[in-house]
């Protein structure tokens, strides 16, 4: 049975075997991830509302550019029922494996959210569904 997270101004579903932090940094923004046990992680962070998501998704691209070198990028635009999310695909290495992390970002009138998950590629795979169905369950709490 999935867990159900209610705060920041959304609802989403996780798997209950999976764990949650919450962040309030006072310096950024709120945020809120949930982790596999092998590892992956799903998260959410809520911006002002005024933030441009494609701007958001281009500042976390540059984030992960600083944190790996060599990184692949392909952006990625998804037509919701209500709300398009725009965004990117990404590959690169860590600890000599191959792994694959997703941005994607979206405005409503109470916030500008972004939504990244990661997960080295084999877990990524066992877990690609999962992230979606997670995104899915988010966007229908806001739509």
């Amino acid at each position: 049975m999935p867990q159900a997270f209610a705060k920041l101004g959304v609802t989403f579903l996780y798997p209950d075997n999976w764990t949650l932090e919450e962040e309030d940094d006072p310096a950024g923004p709120e945020s809120v991830t949930v982790y596999s046990p092998g590892g992956a992680f799903w998260s959410l962070s809520a911006h002002p509302p005024e933030t441009d998501p494609q701007d958001l998704a281009e500042s976390a691209v540059e984030a992960m550019r600083e944190e790996y070198k060599q990184i692949e990028t392909e952006p990625a635009v998804l037509a919701n029922s209500d709300c398009d999310l725009v965004g990117f695909d990404l590959a690169f290495y860590y600890l000599d494996l191959t792994n694959t992390a997703c941005i994607r970002c979206f405005g409503t009138d109470d916030a500008c959210y972004a939504v990244f998950y990661q997960a080295e590629d084999r877990e990524f795979q066992q877990f690609e569904q999962g992230f979606q169905a997670m995104t899915r369950s988010l966007l229908d709490s806001v739509t």
